[in-house]
């Protein structure tokens, strides 16, 4: 019977605590509300000819290679290398996940890993376009950018209107979140 006190005590301490911490999280209005973001750096990203993989049984597969390109911001530049790839997912309701994986050299010569997930959709009646992802990247503990590898990322995707005889390419915007 002791024991199943202690254990009734033990659980309505937890529970408290726990209920604590939520609603104090909750209380906290202002703790995600506004989010503040620094940009990092725009990349026009070339890329070629779009594989189509067919119809899957999550949708249908596509996969566009990354060529190269350039990048540039206030503390860092660069160029895209070649040999990177956006996987996608068309999904049955129309929107298209991005999967992306490339690689990026500064000006210094240090290489930095991009993986770039994102989510295109287009509204039916608006024709407003939406297109956001979440960028994970990967830098040299030893290097000038070693701060990249303690932030959350965010960014934006363009696709520019070509002009007759350009290469394709898309503007990749990059932004911190602070």
């Amino acid at each position: 019977m002791k024991k199943l006190i202690y254990i009734a005590a033990f659980i309505l301490c937890a529970y408290q605590t726990i209920n604590a911490q939520h609603s104090n999280s909750v209380k906290s209005d202002s703790l995600f509300k506004d989010f503040k973001t620094e940009f990092m750096w725009d990349a026009k990203v070339k890329i070629s000819g779009m594989i189509n993989v067919g119809e899957s049984k999550r949708g249908v597969r596509r996969v566009i290679p990354i060529t190269g390109g350039t990048f540039s911001g206030p503390k860092i530049k660069g160029v895209v290398l070649p040999g990177g790839e956006d996987w996608q997912l068309v999904r049955p309701d129309g929107d298209t996940e991005l999967n992306a994986r490339y690689l990026l050299k500064t000006d210094d010569g240090h290489v930095i890993q991009v993986i770039n997930q994102a989510l295109m959709h287009t509204d039916t009646q608006s024709r407003a376009f939406y297109c956001k992802s979440v960028i994970d990247l990967e830098a040299p503990t030893k290097s000038p950018y070693d701060y990249l590898n303690h932030a959350i990322f965010l960014g934006t995707l363009t696709m520019p209107v070509l002009k007759p005889g350009e290469e394709p390419y898309v503007i990749i915007s990059v932004y911190k979140v602070l």
